[in-house]
């Protein structure tokens, strides 16, 4: 029986990627000193409010104030969870939870065990009974509680994952015919998700994940450590040199990325795309998500969550998502800067043409949508012949999707369903993923 208590469907936490990897073997993150500072209370571990524990800065790895009571779980190398699960590195981690890669020493086989939080929020009801008979969606394999220094935590096993979208793309792109059956394995997703009543509520690359090969199960941990290597771990040490507590791990882990760059990719890998966190999901008749709590990164976010902050979500911000996801499969630059400010978003929304325009006198305008294409879809796409570029009939239907998808008002946005019937899916993206069906079959 599952825990009510702790989300079964926030399945995978963000994968944090490395921008710079150049092989799978060598795709951790590289570490940076500075300082992270609790945000939380401490005083159970003898530090007031007003004298945080700060830790010495590792880029790429979690929060380390969140290992505290209430918080993470210090998970060990070689630790053995539930007499069952033998832990060999670090998958990814997210705000509630870390996920890990594992041997299931009793079936032999490899899982992702994802640790929750001791003390997660009411807000992260469980949502997966609902949604998970979908394959785009992954089912949960096992359920068990762990007690620790922190407190006791929910943890689930599902099968493991070779890393993110956002990963595979930093500066590559996926080939044309690739990219169309993503975008529509993608929008099917979305839709059975739909249908079952819920908004997601967190659409964007980092949480589309793809499965690893069948191959990958055919590998000994000896095979596996030769071909990824060790666990990259990095002392943890506090800013005022006191000994750590045993809340806190003595090492953090760099999460380890199995996957392959977006160029590799192949229709085979677009059919096993995942759907994953759904800890922002919710169901739009019986629980109101407002603007002001959207978690959805800002480039991501629809404008009713900027500009009626006190209005209920439901699911055309997932359509303006969707939007903006697929325009990332497709290109190279996000439509909209991922490193501005909450109101230069605004700005590049209206620039593009969802939002009416006014007086821009002050500030650069951003690019149109038609022009916006050709500058971080189509420009890169030429100058890397192999990826292919799309014709100028396609180009049409992809920018009215688009119109369409990213309206201003969210009332004039498209339904999924009509998302699945638009001229692009269905000329171009589902015939592109059925043909990868196929090919699996």
């Amino acid at each position: 029986m599952l825990h009510s208590k702790f989300s079964p469907a926030c399945f995978y936490p963000e994968y944090h990627y490395h921008k710079s990897f150049t092989t799978v073997q060598v795709s951790r993150h590289i570490t940076k000193i500075g300082y992270y500072c609790s945000q939380f209370s401490t005083s159970s571990l003898n530090s007031s409010p007003e004298s945080p524990i700060k830790y010495r800065w590792i880029d790429g790895v979690e929060r380390l104030e969140l290992y505290e009571p209430g918080g993470y779980h210090p998970v060990l190398i070689d630790e053995l969870l539930h007499n069952r699960y033998r832990i060999l590195d670090k998958l990814g981690y997210g705000g509630y939870s870390t996920i890990w890669l594992a041997r299931d020493e009793t079936l032999k086989c490899y899982v992702a065990v994802k640790i929750g939080i001791s003390n997660p929020s009411d807000s992260h009801a469980p949502a997966v009974s609902h949604v998970n008979a979908c394959t785009a969606l992954p089912s949960i394999l096992d359920a068990f509680d762990i007690h620790g220094p922190n407190g006791t935590h929910t943890c689930y096993t599902l099968t493991p994952a070779q890393g993110s979208l956002k990963e595979a793309s930093f500066s590559r792109l996926f080939p044309t015919q690739v990219a169309r059956a993503l975008a529509a394995k993608l929008a099917t997703a979305v839709a059975f998700v739909h249908s079952r009543g819920f908004v997601h509520g967190d659409l964007h690359l980092r949480n589309l994940l793809v499965r690893l090969p069948s191959s990958f199960e055919e590998l000994s941990i000896k095979e596996f450590r030769e071909k990824f290597g060790e666990p990259d771990m990095v002392p943890i040490a506090r800013v005022d040199e006191k000994p750590l507590t045993p809340n806190v791990p003595a090492q953090a882990i760099v999460p380890l990325y199995l996957g392959k760059k977006a160029q590799e990719f192949t229709l085979d890998d677009a059919h096993g795309l995942i759907l994953s966190d759904f800890g922002e999901a919710f169901s739009s008749a019986t629980e109101q998500r407002l603007g002001r709590h959207c978690k959805i990164p800002l480039a991501k976010r629809a404008p009713e969550a900027f500009f009626e902050p006190d209005e209920p979500l439901s699911y055309p911000s997932d359509i303006w998502s969707l939007g903006a996801a697929i325009w990332e499969i497709l290109g190279m630059k996000f439509i909209f800067s991922e490193s501005e400010s909450q109101d230069e978003i605004v700005a590049e929304q209206i620039d593009n043409g969802a939002i009416p325009r006014q007086p821009t006198d002050d500030r650069e305008i951003w690019p149109c949508l038609e022009n916006a294409f050709e500058e971080f879809v189509q420009k890169y796409r030429r100058r890397r012949e192999a990826a292919g570029k799309f014709e100028e009939k396609e180009t049409q239907a992809i920018l009215d999707l688009m119109r369409s998808m990213l309206k201003f008002r969210p009332k004039e946005r498209l339904s999924i369903d009509e998302v699945l019937n638009s001229e692009w899916m269905v000329k171009w993206a589902l015939p592109q993923l059925e043909q990868g069906q196929h090919a699996v079959i």
